[in-house]
């Protein structure tokens, strides 16, 4: 999966938005501005995701291209290098993963907001 298939995907979630806080190379998508997803553009291209801790130690185990989060909670978040055999589908449950375990912490009224 590349960079621009996962910025649409991204952006295709109720209440996402895109910024660059960090660097110019570096978008972040945010849901009601909690971070989901984190894109590196420059090589290696690589996604941060949110990921159950659980989950993440086990996909650690069966992916090579599926580490810790670089420059995240290492508990929390994995850094997924892309172009390393991951398949796109895998990339999307992770991202729809990410996004929802996002949601899930979101006041009660801003996970309204997002059904409408």
């Amino acid at each position: 999966m590349f960079p621009d298939e996962i910025r649409i995907y991204c952006l295709k979630k109720p209440g996402t938005s895109e910024s660059f806080p960090f660097d110019e190379v570096s978008p972040v998508y945010k849901v009601v501005d909690k971070i989901f997803c984190i894109v590196s553009l420059e090589p290696p291209l690589s996604v941060n995701l949110k990921c159950d801790p659980e989950r993440a130690v086990d996909l650690r185990e069966h992916y090579s291209a599926i580490t810790p989060g670089w420059h995240m909670n290492k508990t929390h978040w994995n850094t997924v290098y892309l172009q390393q055999g991951m398949p796109d589908s895998l990339v999307r449950e992770l991202i729809d993963h990410s996004y929802d375990l996002i949601v899930s912490k979101l006041k009660k009224s801003d996970r309204e907001r997002l059904k409408k």
